[in-house]
């Protein structure tokens, strides 16, 4: 089920507020270059999980998987990306996401999937 969207801008820790203004401030060099979106995905279970490294892409939207990654080095943002990165996405079962900055409207938008475990009980007489 999806919850609904939030702008938690008001709720950023100063260290994600810088993050975010870095990632900003770098639209219009990726414009120039053609980059439409850049995206890090992260991915954890059981206390341990892993940020990929942050892709440029060119496609006219994102989605994790389906574009191949355009040649434009934005390793220099791996860090500010690093920093939205929900925290705790890898307790428990784990949880997996994507950052994604959409250069054109110059938003940054977390997606963030949260695994769970569920059971069901049924009680009868016999």
């Amino acid at each position: 089920m999806e919850q609904p969207q939030q702008n938690s801008e008001q709720s950023l820790e100063p260290g994600q507020a810088a993050a975010k203004t870095a990632i900003l401030a770098q639209c219009d060099q990726l414009a120039a270059a053609g980059v439409t979106f850049v995206a890090v995905h992260f991915d954890g279970y059981s206390d341990s999980g892993t940020t990929e490294e942050v892709k440029c892409y060119d496609g006219e939207w994102y989605a994790s998987g389906e574009h191949e990654p355009v040649k434009y080095d934005a390793s220099h943002l791996q860090e500010h990306f690093e920093a939205l990165v929900p925290f705790g996405y890898e307790n428990d079962c784990g949880g997996f996401g994507d950052v994604v900055l959409d250069v054109a409207s110059r938003k940054v938008t977390v997606e963030r999937n949260d695994r769970f475990e569920d059971y069901t009980t049924t009680t009868y007489e016999v």
